[in-house]
C-alpha cells in the first residue's frame, strides 16, 4: 500500500503538467492570454487533492514548524525571492486595473502556499530515501517544466529563459528545505516571487519581454 502511495504521488507531477498543458490550449483558444486563470484554479484543486490525500495533517504541521540550522540558509530562500524586485519597480504602473491588480494579489498570497506544500513539501518527503540532489533535481525539473506552461498562451512566459530560472528557484528552495527541515520562509520567498514580478501582468504580457 505504502510502495502504491509513493509511486502515485511521484506520477502526479507528470499528471498535473500533462493537465495543465491541456487547460491551456483549450481555454487559450476560447479567451487567450486569461486561461491563466482557469490553469491555476484547476492546478491549485491537484495540490490540494494529492496534499490531503497522501499526508497526514501531522506532516504538514512539521512543514511549518520553526527551522534547523543557521538562519543564513532562510536568508538565502528570501533573497533569492527578491531577485523580481527590479520588475516590480519597473511595471507596476501595469496595474491599473482591477481585473489585473485582483489576480495578482489573491495568487501572490495562495499559490505560495499550495505550491511549496506540493513540490517541496509532499514531492521531497517522498523522495526522502533518494539521495539528496536526485530528490532536488527532480522535483526541481518539474517544478520548471510546469510553470512553461505559462508560455503557452503568453510571450513573456516562454522560452527556455524562464524554465531555468523557475528550476534555479526551485533548486534553492528544496536544498534549503533539506537543510531547514521547515518551509516557512521558503513560502514567503515565493510569495515575495509572485508578488514582485507581477504575474498576472506577465501571463497577460503588459510589459517588455527584454525586460526579464
Amino acid at each position: 500500500m505504502e510502495l502504491t502511495k509513493k509511486r502515485i504521488v511521484i506520477a502526479s507531477p507528470f499528471l498535473i503538467i500533462g493537465i495543465n498543458f491541456g487547460i491551456a490550449h483549450l481555454f487559450g483558444y476560447f479567451i487567450g492570454k486569461w486561461a491563466f486563470i482557469p490553469i491555476i484554479l484547476i492546478e491549485w484543486c491537484l495540490f490540494i487533492f494529492f496534499i490531503l490525500r497522501f499526508t497526514e495533517i501531522e506532516a504538514r504541521k512539521k512543514w511549518l514548524k520553526k527551522s534547523k540550522g543557521p538562519m543564513g540558509w532562510n536568508i538565502l530562500a528570501i533573497c533569492i525571492g527578491l531577485l523580481p524586485l527590479p520588475l516590480f519597480f519597473m511595471h507596476y504602473n501595469t496595474l491599473n486595473s482591477w481585473s489585473v491588480w485582483i489576480p495578482w494579489i489573491l495568487l501572490a498570497l495562495i499559490n505560495p502556499w499550495l505550491e511549496e506544500f506540493y513540490w517541496r513539501g509532499l514531492l521531497l518527503d517522498y523522495t526522502r530515501n533518494w539521495s539528496k540532489w536526485t530528490a532536488i533535481i527532480f522535483t526541481s525539473v518539474l517544478f520548471a517544466l510546469n510553470h512553461a506552461v505559462f508560455g503557452v498562451n503568453s510571450e513573456l512566459n516562454s522560452g527556455i529563459t524562464v524554465i531555468i530560472s523557475t528550476c534555479i528557484l526551485g533548486l534553492v528552495w528544496g536544498f534549503v528545505y533539506k537543510k531547514t527541515e521547515s518551509l516557512k520562509w521558503i513560502i514567503f520567498a515565493h510569495f515575495l516571487v509572485d508578488f514582485l514580478n507581477l504575474s498576472a501582468a506577465s501571463f497577460l504580457d503588459l510589459y517588455e519581454k527584454g525586460t526579464w
